[in-house]
């Protein structure tokens, strides 16, 4: 076996392009959130298809939207690192306002209005978008989501409407990308940097267990969600600083990461059973094995002037939700909400129940990439440009 180990990333932005593998990941698990929660208001498994399919298999598509969402962490971090390494060579190199400026332009835009059509709906009176549990308020549901508390502040008032409880996973995000470059100024060395991201990142059973007793702050607590993003960051760095000569090496974590997430979706109780709460960690390190695999990939076919693979055309449409999955996530609950509601309009046949599922695949996706081009795009470049120019 023999590995180059690199000093510093070498390879240009312009080389590196858009990694349409991790783009399919990034799908797939966007549709596992849609369709989850879906599922959770339209049964899939009461219809014909519960009659064909074992209800593992149908389970495993409905009810796997949290882990989703934990993929979506560890992506983060591998994808936000790998940027940070490919413009400044080491982390200790961070410019950290410019670090601050693109995650401002890149968040901010599309989380404000949607605060703002959740509000109007909320002082409207709407169905499905009401604040009413005791202990909630508009104002404070609006300062828990700029605020990027979110998270806790359900922990400890109970779960906000669909639209705004979305916000959990993005106030995890968030505070940890603004201690992120501050940590990577303060302890300057990477291996040191890897160390504290490494116990971070195997913590995650055990802060995920010690908060069974309350649980929507343990689904929603920081600490295991920064583990899962902790666990990104550290795959980005070693995808960076070492690489196997032999392409099977990459291959053999790509075999690893897949089977593990294969796993998660359709023996999640086995796994239950035998690990517990360890059950995420399988699954975030799955995921970071893939994303290495993808970006060993990427980088050979860089350095040997090869075009960028791109994925399989039947999985292009997948690809594409990827490279919009904030809007998407973000939007895709008002999709879900009128969906239901024709749903019971039109009788509530669950013998018909899958033919709302494509529906709000596919008005998901048009609502996302009208969201993207209309807003999230235009302000990106925009404030990228004003922050560049100051």
């Amino acid at each position: 076996m023999r590995w180059q180990r690199v000093s510093h990333m070498n390879t240009s932005p312009a080389a590196l392009g858009r990694n349409g593998r991790i783009d399919l990941l990034r799908g797939v698990s966007i549709l596992l959130v849609v369709i989850h929660h879906l599922a959770l208001r339209i049964s899939l498994g009461s219809g014909p298809l519960g009659a064909v399919l074992p209800k593992r298999v149908i389970d495993g598509f409905c009810f796997h939207g949290y882990e989703a969402v934990f993929v979506f962490f560890v992506l983060s971090g591998f994808l936000i690192t790998s940027n940070v390494l490919t413009s400044c060579g080491r982390l200790e190199h961070i410019n950290v306002l410019e670090f601050y400026g693109r995650r401002f332009a890149r968040i901010v835009p599309c989380l404000l209005a949607l605060l703002l059509v959740l509000s109007l709906l909320e002082l409207l009176g709407a169905p499905d978008y009401v604040i009413r549990r005791p202990g909630q308020s508009l104002p404070g549901a609006l300062a828990a989501a700029g605020g990027f508390y979110l998270n806790w502040y359900e922990g400890h008032t109970g779960y906000l409407p669909g639209g705004w409880d979305v916000l959990w996973s993005l106030s995890i995000e968030e505070v940890f990308y603004i201690g992120f470059p501050i940590a990577c100024l303060l302890l300057r060395a990477q291996w040191l940097l890897a160390i504290c991201l490494s116990l971070l990142g195997i913590s995650l059973p055990w802060t995920h267990a010690a908060l069974a007793g309350n649980e929507i702050w343990q689904e929603k607590a920081y600490l295991p969600g920064m583990a899962a993003i902790a666990t990104g960051v550290l795959a980005a760095m070693l995808a960076a600083s070492l690489r196997p000569q032999r392409s099977s090496w990459g291959a053999a974590l790509m075999l690893l990461g897949s089977v593990g997430c294969g796993a998660i979706l359709f023996a999640d109780d086995v796994l239950w059973r035998a690990l517990r709460d360890g059950e995420l960690l399988v699954l975030t390190l799955s995921t970071a094995c893939m994303a290495i695999a993808f970006r060993w990939q990427q980088l050979q076919r860089s350095a040997d002037a090869v075009l960028p693979s791109e994925p399989w055309r039947a999985t292009r449409w997948i690809c594409s939700f990827g490279r919009r999955s904030y809007e998407i996530y973000l939007t895709h609950m008002f999709v879900v909400y009128a969906l239901v509601r024709a749903f019971h309009a039109s009788g509530s046949n669950l013998n018909f129940g899958i033919l709302w599922y494509p529906a709000a695949v596919v008005l998901s996706w048009i609502l996302g990439t009208l969201v993207d081009r209309g807003l999230s795009a235009p302000c990106n470049g925009w404030l990228r440009k004003r922050f560049s120019a100051a």
